[in-house]
């Protein structure tokens, strides 16, 4: 553009010339057309802002390649999620490698630090071992590539970011439902994976419901115990071990998530207790939907997996495409949750929290069948027909 505005001046400038050399000059001769009025200042402005348009649409095609690591695929929702994952990722020129560890922490490191090796922009970590995935993050930075935690939280590491649920929240939720209905008696308290970082913020959320009516004496603790794996296997064990020292005088479940809550139902019901004691999960999984509207378990927390993926993604997308981390954290939807902080041991780490929702039987269908995470006939499957509520 300046080569033009250059050539047009000097054009003009001629014209001139000519013209002054002609003689006889007379008011009535042609004056020389009027240069370019654009300045070499706005050419340049304007130069820049082509620069700027076309590496925008630039970023915008470029192919990106995102690491994802999974702890293991044995879960409902782990599948349904990559599922999600993909479809992002068709749909907006990503390459996706997907690694699942199968329960193994040093499997997860390894696959990380493989798929580091071969070369990618983003890596989102779903980890097995909260304080052993800490290891991912040194070789992750020194390849310059940002690492993602994702529902699970990395301890001790140089995280860039953390996406999940209110886990806190969560477990309120859980306490609630269970202490609302009975609050008074005996209690069995199952926690989550003493590995899982996620099962300590909710023991922090039960905890604080918890906490007046033991102080009361309106509860009282009769057995406490992890869960390694969040295995229903370990809960069915714990929950047949209280029932047997306390003779069946149980009140009150605190379970930690849907899985932990369906092994300790499997313990009531041999004692013919389904459906008398208390019980809650967590992640809306079929069979708890199932079981919350027979009447077996009281409610289970549901997480918007949808939310949480969305989050993650447009995240990782926008890194990978080399925006700035005040870009990136403005590309999710404002409406997916809010932002904040949380300490991994390290250091504070930035983190987006996704929202839950406390389901019953009473929302069942508001919350879980309309928002289309699981069918009106697969929730009510085991209901008789004309005791289950009008199909929306």
């Amino acid at each position: 553009m300046k080569r033009k505005i250059i050539s047009l001046l000097l054009g003009a400038s001629m014209l001139f010339t000519l013209a002054a050399c002609g003689g006889g000059g007379s008011s009535d001769e042609t004056e020389a057309p009027p240069a370019d009025e654009t300045t070499a200042a706005e050419a340049d402005a304007d130069a820049e802002a082509d620069a700027e348009a076309g590496a925008d649409a630039e970023a915008g095609d470029k192919e990106v390649t995102i690491g994802l690591s999974v702890g293991h695929l044995t879960e409902e929702r782990w599948q349904r999620e990559i599922d999600m994952f993909k479809e992002y990722a068709a749909a907006n020129n990503i390459t996706l490698e997907v690694q699942s560890a199968e329960d193994d922490p040093q499997r997860q490191i390894s696959q990380c630090e493989n798929m580091l090796s071969k070369g990618i922009d983003v890596l989102i970590v779903q980890p097995i071992d909260s304080e052993a995935a800490g290891a991912i993050c040194a070789p992750a930075k020194s390849a310059g590539v940002p690492v993602i935690s994702y529902d699970r939280f990395i301890m001790n590491g140089d995280l860039d970011y953390y996406i999940s649920f209110d886990t806190v929240k969560v477990g309120k939720a859980q306490a609630e439902f269970v202490l609302n209905e009975v609050g008074k008696g005996n209690l069995v308290w199952l926690k989550g994976d003493p590995a899982d970082f996620n099962a300590k913020l909710l023991v922090q959320g039960h905890e604080e419901v918890l906490k007046p009516y033991v102080d009361s004496g309106d509860i009282t603790i009769v057995a406490e115990q992890w869960c390694k794996g969040w295995d229903p296997n370990e809960a069915l064990k714990h929950m047949e071990n209280a029932l047997t020292a306390n003779q069946n005088d149980i009140q009150v479940v605190i379970a930690s998530n849907d899985g932990t809550a369906g092994g300790a139902i499997q313990a009531l019901k041999a004692q013919g207790l389904a459906g008398q004691v208390p019980i809650a999960g967590q992640d809306a999984d079929l069979a708890a939907c199932q079981r919350v509207v027979e009447g077996t378990q009281t409610g289970t927390v549901y997480k918007p997996l949808k939310k949480l993926n969305d989050a993650c993604i447009q995240l990782a997308h926008a890194l990978a495409l080399g925006k700035t981390p005040e870009e990136a954290e403005a590309s999710i939807q404002s409406d997916l949750g809010e932002w904040g902080t949380l300490d991994n041991n390290f250091k504070e780490v930035t983190t987006f929290f996704v929202d839950v929702v406390a389901v019953d039987k009473d929302n069942m269908i508001k919350e879980i069948v309309e928002d289309g995470f699981h069918s009106y006939e697969d929730v009510y499957a085991n209901v008789p027909e004309d005791q289950r509520p009008p199909k929306p």
